[in-house]
C-alpha cells in the first residue's frame, strides 16, 4: 500500500470507544482518491439495517440515495469495494439489498462481492444450502446474465468469493466442482484455514478480527497484534500457493449486540487500526505483495468495529474524520 493511501486511511479512520465525541462531522475530501496501487482496501458490509431486527442506525439498507452516497464515501477513503455479508436466499430481506448495492455499484464504477455465511445446519443440508446460494450468486450477480455482473470483483479473471465458516459440515469438494461450470470458476477464500481436507478447494485465506491465542482481556487490552502477525506468517510460510487477504479493524465491542459476550478489543484512539493497517508491512513488500486489504467493517455498529461514521478525537488534539450516511 502506498504511503498516500496509508495516510489518508490513518487519517480518516481514527476513531474509538471512549475517544470520541458526538456531533462534529466532516465532509471527506473531495480529492482523496484512491491511487492505483496495491494492495487493494475493501471493506466489509452489513446490508441488513431497516429490517427491524437489527439496530436502528438512522438509514436503511435499501435506500438506493444511502448505496450512492456510502459509496462515494468509501471511495473518497480509498476503498476500493464492498464484501457485503450475505446469506442466499434465505435471508431475503438481505438478498434483496445486495441487488440494490451492486447496481448503485455498477453506476458508480465500484465494486462488490459476496461473503457468504455458511448455514447453520449441522448435517448434509448445509452443503444443499450453499449450492443453491452459489447458484442464485451465479444466475443474478455474477454469470453472464447477472445485469450489473461489471460491478462484481473479480482476480485474476476469477469472481471472488468470501465465506464465513459456521459448523464446517459442508463438503467444500462437490461445492468447487458443481461451480466449475461457471463461465470463470470462483477464487474461495476461506476465514483462516478451512479442514485440511478441503484446503485445495480455496484460492485463498483471508483473517478476521480477533485477540488471537492469548483471547480477550476485560481491559481490552489486546488488540490482535499476534493473532494478525501469525497469520501473515502461515501465508508466507506454510501456504505461500495460496493468495493471502490481509484484515485492518478500529477496535471491537458487542455489548450493543443481542448476541453479545461481552468481548471487547480496545481502539486506543485510533490506534488499533493504524497499527492492523501498517501490519502487513513485516511480511509482504514488492517482490511478495499482497493482493488485498479488508477492513472489518464499514458499518457493524452492534459490534464495535463500524468506520462509517467518525468523529473527532480527543486524544490530545483533533483530528478531522469523514460523515456518515444521511
Amino acid at each position: 500500500m502506498s504511503k498516500k493511501l496509508l495516510a489518508v486511511a490513518i487519517v480518516c479512520f481514527m476513531v474509538g470507544t471512549g475517544c470520541t465525541s458526538p456531533g462534529a462531522r466532516l465532509v471527506p475530501h473531495q480529492n482523496l482518491q484512491a491511487p492505483n496501487a496495491w494492495p487493494k482496501l475493501l471493506a466489509v458490509y452489513m446490508p441488513w439495517f431497516g429490517n427491524r431486527v437489527h439496530m436502528d442506525v438512522g438509514y436503511v439498507s435499501y435506500d438506493p440515495n444511502v448505496l450512492r452516497h456510502q459509496i462515494e464515501q468509501a471511495r473518497h477513503m480509498g476503498i476500493s469495494g464492498f464484501v457485503v455479508d450475505w446469506y442466499g436466499e434465505s435471508q431475503p430481506f438481505s438478498d434483496h439489498n445486495f441487488a440494490l448495492m451492486q447496481e448503485a455499484a455498477d453506476q458508480s464504477h465500484f465494486q462488490v462481492a459476496l461473503l457468504y455465511n455458511e448455514s447453520a445446519d449441522e448435517d448434509a443440508q448445509s452443503t444443499d444450502d450453499a449450492m443453491s446460494a452459489m447458484d442464485k450468486a451465479y444466475s443474478a450477480y455474477i454469470g453472464p446474465q447477472a445485469p450489473h455482473r461489471n460491478a462484481y470483483l473479480t482476480y485474476n479473471g476469477h469472481p471472488v468469493i468470501f465465506i464465513f465458516p459456521k459448523h464446517g459440515h459442508i463438503d467444500w469438494d462437490r461445492i468447487v466442482q458443481h461451480c466449475q461450470s461457471w463461465e470463470s470458476s470462483p477464487y474461495f477464500f476461506y476465514k483462516d484455514e478451512p479442514q485440511q481436507k478441503y484446503l485445495a478447494d480455496f484460492a485463498g485465506l483471508y483473517a478476521w478480527v480477533q485477540p488471537g491465542a492469548k483471547g480477550w482481556t476485560p481491559d481490552g487490552s489486546n488488540w490482535g497484534e499476534q493473532y494478525l502477525g501469525d497469520f501473515y506468517k502461515n501465508m508466507r510460510n506454510k501456504h505461500p500457493d495460496k493468495i493471502a487477504v490481509g484484515a485492518a479493524w478500529p477496535g471491537f465491542d458487542d455489548s450493543g449486540a443481542k448476541w453479545g459476550l461481552n468481548r471487547h478489543m480496545q481502539a486506543r484512539c485510533g490506534q488499533t487500526f493504524e497499527d492492523t493497517l501498517h501490519l502487513y508491512n513485516r511480511y509482504f513488500d514488492a517482490a511478495h505483495p499482497l493482493p488485498f486489504v479488508m477492513i472489518e467493517t464499514w458499518n457493524d455498529y452492534e459490534e464495535g468495529t463500524a468506520i462509517e461514521r467518525l468523529n473527532f478525537a480527543k486524544c490530545g488534539q483533533n483530528v478531522p474524520s469523514a460523515a456518515g450516511a444521511e
